[in-house]
């Protein structure tokens, strides 16, 4: 049974940012060899994602909105969770037990539990943060982030709008897509 560690978040101020893009841009250069899943493999998984979902688990898969307040959220998860989900704060690199999780299974949005990514689309980007090349269709909005001086794409859970983090388009083939998500707005559930 995996108990979750308590994870420090981080408040990003600029100089953080500099520092992560420094490692974002050595690591493109180098990034890790995997092998790639062909775009029909990745559609299969888009397509199928429901076969990854544990019975056991009696997931809601309804995109229909949760609408609570922030005090009402603040009371049902832990700080540092309601602080990235619902504040856009930033968990540090490699300090989220799910950044190494390798079961079949789901990983869910921690605060309405609607499935965003399945085991199959997850990989290891080497950023220190959970990261996906493909996620469940539909159960993910995306705005235009210029916190940073630089415009990122910032993604949200489509049901309770909880912040999960950027999507970059230097993930590996054929999608090239890297969902990179903090590990304090998910919860995996794992098949078995």
């Amino acid at each position: 049974m995996n108990k979750e560690q308590p994870v420090k978040s981080l408040k990003i101020n600029r100089r953080t940012a500099l520092v992560h893009l420094g490692g974002l841009a050595l690591w493109c250069r180098v990034g890790p060899a995997q092998a790639a899943p062909t775009a029909a493999e990745v559609d299969h998984m888009r397509k199928q994602w429901r076969e990854l979902l544990n019975p056991r688990a009696e997931l809601d898969t309804s995109l229909a909105p949760v609408r609570k307040s922030a005090e009402e959220w603040r009371k049902l998860l832990p700080v540092e969770s309601f602080e990235v989900l619902f504040e856009e704060d930033t968990e540090e690199p490699y300090s989220n037990h799910l950044n190494q999780e390798k079961r079949d299974g789901v990983y869910v949005c921690r605060a309405c539990s609607l499935p965003l990514f399945t085991s199959a689309m997850k990989y290891d980007s080497g950023t220190g943060w959970p990261s996906f090349f493909a996620s469940i269709p539909d159960h993910l909005a995306t705005k235009e982030d210029n916190m940073l001086w630089i415009p990122r794409t910032e993604y949200h859970c489509v049901r309770c709008g909880g912040h999960q983090g950027h999507v970059f388009d230097d993930g590996p083939a054929p999608t090239r897509e890297r969902w990179c998500n903090n590990g304090l707005a998910l919860r995996f559930i794992a098949l078995k």
